[in-house]
């Protein structure tokens, strides 16, 4: 067990049970975001949780623009964490863009992973010929230049958009805290290795089965992007969630939690 991996990504494991969960969290979160719904999975599961290079209270000296400038340098990081401690046959939950992150780990060490679960992920942010992902050239290069001017504003436009739930304010105000918590200058980039990616190449290759999990009003992901994503993968499910927003594991866990037991590839053991 490499424990400098695990302190470094600030890993936390329980569960009393032997198949290995992995929680991956988003862009401008951390492991925090998933604790409504993994307390469900401990009785049965060996869940973990840890934090990208560079956010939540991972060792944020360990964080490299080179290796971090592309989502393949995450991907390693996840497989590492893996690895140190010793799983096999993972069921990878992620949201947002841990989606392609797992996909990629997946690609790189295929015999690792069992299922990929993605809760309203995307390959494409950027809308293209043919494809809609939410998001124009100048939208993305508007938020990356507010990232870099006025952080904080960037933080205060960004939550309650993602967010979505207007008659639950608490939520944004929370997202906010979280965007905030971040270093400016790694979040930046971890946004443009996020949202000028474009993996839909990549999705053919998948050996691994998928469960795709869209809110049903995601500002973040349209549904154009959820159901571009289920029908690229060679084996895949797609369920639309009762849940608006792009943080359903936040605003809706149970909701979340509901889906995960119903496609989870293996029973509790």
């Amino acid at each position: 067990m490499n424990t400098d991996i695990l302190k470094r990504n600030h890993v936390r494991v329980t569960g009393k049970g032997r198949q290995p969960i992995v929680f991956a969290h988003g862009f401008g979160s951390s492991q925090v975001a998933w604790e409504q719904v993994v307390q469900v999975f401990g009785e049965d599961y060996k869940v973990i949780l840890f934090d990208y290079v560079g956010s939540g209270n991972a060792d944020k000296s360990a964080y490299s623009s080179e290796r971090y400038h592309s989502l393949h340098g995450y991907a390693e990081g996840m497989i590492e964490v893996c690895k140190a401690l010793n799983l096999k046959d993972v069921i990878v939950v992620g949201h947002s863009v841990s989606g392609m992150i797992s996909m990629l780990a997946a690609g790189k060490e295929p015999g690792l992973f069992r299922q990929l679960m993605m809760l309203a992920a995307s390959p494409r942010y950027l809308n293209d010929t043919g494809y809609h992902g939410g998001f124009d050239q100048e939208n993305i290069d508007g938020m990356l230049d507010m990232m870099e001017k006025n952080f904080n504003e960037w933080a205060k436009y960004l939550a309650p958009v993602a967010s979505k739930n207007e008659d639950r304010p608490e939520l944004a105000l929370d997202f906010e805290k979280q965007l905030l918590s971040n270093d400016q200058t790694i979040a930046r980039e971890f946004a443009e290795a996020t949202f000028l990616v474009d993996l839909r190449e990549e999705l053919k290759y998948t050996e691994v089965p998928v469960v795709v999990m869209q809110p049903s009003d995601d500002t973040v992901v349209p549904h154009e992007a959820a159901l571009y994503l289920a029908e690229e993968f060679p084996e895949s499910e797609l369920v639309i969630l009762k849940a608006t927003g792009h943080n359903p594991h936040i605003s809706h866990p149970e909701e979340v939690v509901k889906y995960i037991k119903k496609y989870i590839a293996v029973e509790a053991v």
